[in-house]
């Protein structure tokens, strides 16, 4: 008796996520990734999807779908788009006459809107915010933008070490928009310069001895801090 070799003519086929030959029977599902197919089984399929791989079918029918949306144009390129089919056809003095006037019509809002479009920027450039005249107002503006900054927490946070601090905002001289406020204590210091023109605060310099300050920054008082770092004329 002679033996027979019974061969089936189903191919391995290994999960690209498990490494796991496939079962007879068991199938598998064709995912992209990094734009290679790869073959899933079912157990891996959740896997899968959490590594971003995207199955065959979905990819397929998404690019049928968006078929349609690439003849989509925007505003633009619709009333700029030359008008070749009427070009061909025969036309009679009236319909080009139309045809003109809605050429028009479209050059113009396009004109409109390019014109809105290269304005708005610029207005939102040329917003700058007033600076006060008088020193105490220039001061009081001063305090009122490192309030809003986040320096505050940095003064809250020493404070809370060291005890209340003393606090002097003063105009300078050079330079109407600029206002310093130095915040020291006996063992630090920290200055501060906001730009009441520009809105900026930042910090300009920090120590550890109180002789490094200007005369003008260790004279009385004229601000103080609360518990949370925020200031209020004196």
């Amino acid at each position: 008796m002679t033996t027979k070799d019974i061969r089936t003519t189903q191919a391995h086929v290994s999960c690209d996520v498990c490494g796991r030959t496939l079962l007879r029977g068991e199938r598998a599902e064709t995912y992209i990734a990094g734009g290679t197919r790869r073959e899933v089984c079912e157990l891996c399929q959740p896997r899968a999807l959490h590594e971003g791989w995207v199955r065959e079918d979905a990819v397929l029918e998404r690019g049928t779908r968006s078929a349609p949306g690439e003849r989509r144009r925007s505003l633009l390129s619709r009333l700029r788009r030359p008008r070749n089919d009427d070009a061909a056809a025969p036309s009679n003095g009236h319909d080009d006459h139309v045809h003109e006037q809605q050429a028009r019509a479209g050059s113009s809002r396009v004109e409109r809107v390019e014109r809105v479009e290269r304005i708005e920027p610029q207005r939102e450039l040329r917003q700058v915010k007033a600076v006060p005249t008088s020193i105490e107002q220039r001061t009081a503006t001063a305090i009122e933008r490192f309030n809003q900054s986040e320096h505050p927490r940095t003064v809250a946070g020493v404070a809370r070490s060291l005890g209340a601090p003393v606090v002097v905002a003063r105009a300078v001289e050079e330079s109407t928009s600029i206002v310093t406020i130095v915040v020291s204590w006996e063992l630090c210091w920290y200055r501060y310069e906001v730009d009441l023109d520009g809105g900026s605060v930042r910090t300009a310099g920090q120590g550890y001895e109180l002789e490094e300050l200007e005369p003008a920054d260790r004279v009385e008082a004229n601000a103080a801090a609360d518990e949370y770092g925020l200031l209020t004329p004196a």
